[in-house]
């Protein structure tokens, strides 16, 4: 299967580009009509100055998502991607806006922080929930001022940053339990981008599929298999979990198992999910009725067990 790149079907993170530990899904497809409404959110959001703000569960690409909106937009500077987990409670100031030299009893030097390298770029805040609130208040400041505080500095430095932040929690319930900010948060919801999870746009499935198994077969140098019509069946049924991430996992595996020219369903190692009887039978009359009689023995080849 062929793929066109940046704004058409295929969003990947290239390895050419010296891929971060921080980026783990690779990949997204815009087939599914979800999918393709939200590239159109995307690309206007990209070029405008605003906030955003990336919601989707785990596994599902929102840094992809976030590194587009940088290379479509006409900032020049770096991007920058944070995961707010992993910053320090005790040096989320400096870690983040940086410090003067000498603050610490190590640093000889000075440090512009994580806001300070994104300065004229984007800093990407992954799960921007888990930031402590203070530093939250802190990062609003900066954001509305255009300015930030180096920890031990007596002067404020300008800075030209746009915010890319995303989570995987409904920041709204935060917001109401009062563990956000909300005036940080609304600062956030100018940018709003909804990022589906896989099962809910089942059509970029089997898309994705055939683009992981591409990647993995060139990577070991092995042939590319074919993705049996049963096997299709067994993704497009499946309800991931674990989003784009888990595809690319369970094509991996597949890949490395699978002995013939052609991937089956016992080579996924997915758990079997069946439907009732009369949703398989009504599938089944509606291929009979196309004259699909491959499909209808891959149907039923899936739904072994069923008294169809």
């Amino acid at each position: 299967m062929s793929f066109e790149t940046f704004g058409q079907p295929l969003l990947t993170f290239p390895d050419a580009e010296k891929s971060p530990l921080s980026i783990r899904a690779k990949a997204l497809v815009f087939v599914d009509p979800r999918s393709r409404q939200l590239r159109e959110d995307l690309e206007q959001l990209a070029t405008r100055s605003v906030s955003v703000l990336i919601r989707g569960e785990t596994g599902t690409g929102k840094e992809l998502l976030a590194r587009h909106i940088h290379r479509a937009s006409d900032r020049g500077g770096l991007f920058v991607s944070v995961n707010c987990g992993a910053i320090s409670p005790t040096y989320a100031d400096a870690e983040l806006f940086g410090y003067a030299a000498g603050s610490y009893s190590s640093s000889a030097s000075s440090r512009a922080g994580w806001f300070g390298s994104a300065n004229g770029g984007t800093l990407y805040l992954d799960e921007i929930g888990d930031l402590p609130l203070p530093i939250q208040i802190k990062l609003l400041a900066a954001l509305e001022n255009h300015e930030v505080t180096r920890v031990g500095a007596h002067q404020p430095s300008p800075v030209d940053v746009r915010l890319v932040a995303a989570t995987s929690i409904d920041l709204a319930q935060a917001v109401a339990a009062g563990k956000f900010h909300e005036r940080l948060y609304h600062y956030l919801s100018e940018g709003p981008l909804e990022l589906p999870a896989l099962r809910e746009r089942t059509g970029d499935i089997l898309s994705l599929a055939e683009y992981f198994l591409g990647i993995y077969s060139q990577r070991l140098d092995l042939p590319v298999p074919l993705i049996s019509e049963a096997a299709q069946l067994a993704l497009e049924h499946h309800s991931w979990p674990g989003n784009t991430r888990e595809l690319e996992n369970v094509i991996h595996f597949a890949l490395l198992v699978s002995t013939g020219d052609e991937i089956l369903p016992e080579h996924l190692n997915l758990p079997v999910v069946r439907p009732s009887a009369v949703l398989v039978q009504g599938w089944i009359d509606q291929l009979v009725q196309q004259g699909d009689v491959a499909e209808v023995r891959a149907l039923k080849e899936y739904f072994t067990g069923i008294n169809i």
